[in-house]
């Protein structure tokens, strides 16, 4: 595209050429799909057995990360009621309970909790999982959830992507 300029009587027309513009890019393959399965899993249905007998919310965790692990005790200890069970993500059934919070079953960059109708990923779930547990936590997050979420997010994924420089990371998980 261009544009001139010329005068006329004192003033200026302004009239705009424009000619074609060829663009290539390209294509690179990173990976290849295999076919589509012929009816597709439903995740609800498919771990909806998690919630047949015990109601209560799973939280997943990384099971190797130090933090998390520490979460998890810090979790149980102050949750005497029992109103919240564990699973590593990195399990077969945390990986399953992960396709349900439509996540990818390698994802493990969150805690995630999971409900019987609902999931719950970083700093939201780390609100949840404070309601669930023993005074004061059910206070604090109903102050801390005044907190623009894109700023907890901010906090929370700046802890996750860089807990294992700073908390370390264990062989196995401890849980």
């Amino acid at each position: 595209m261009a544009l001139q300029l010329s005068p006329s009587i004192g003033r200026f027309n302004l009239s705009v050429r424009s000619r074609p513009v060829i663009v290539t890019r390209r294509i690179n393959t990173f990976a290849i799909l295999s076919q589509p399965r012929s009816e597709p899993i439903n995740w609800v249905e498919a771990t909806s057995s998690f919630f047949d007998e015990d109601r209560r919310p799973i939280m997943l965790f990384d099971g190797v990360c130090n933090l998390c692990n520490g979460g998890v005790k810090f979790v149980r200890d102050n949750d005497r009621n029992k109103r919240i069970r564990f699973e590593p993500l990195q399990s077969e059934a945390g990986k399953m309970l992960l396709r349900r919070s439509g996540r990818a079953p390698d994802d493990i960059s969150s805690v995630v909790l999971v409900e019987k109708d609902r999931a719950y990923i970083k700093s939201e779930a780390v609100l949840k999982i404070m309601e669930y547990i023993d005074l004061p936590f059910p206070q604090l997050a109903f102050f801390l959830q005044f907190v623009p979420l894109f700023l907890r997010d901010f906090a929370y994924d700046n802890v996750a992507n860089n807990r294992y420089a700073i908390f370390g990371r264990s062989e196995s998980c401890e849980i």
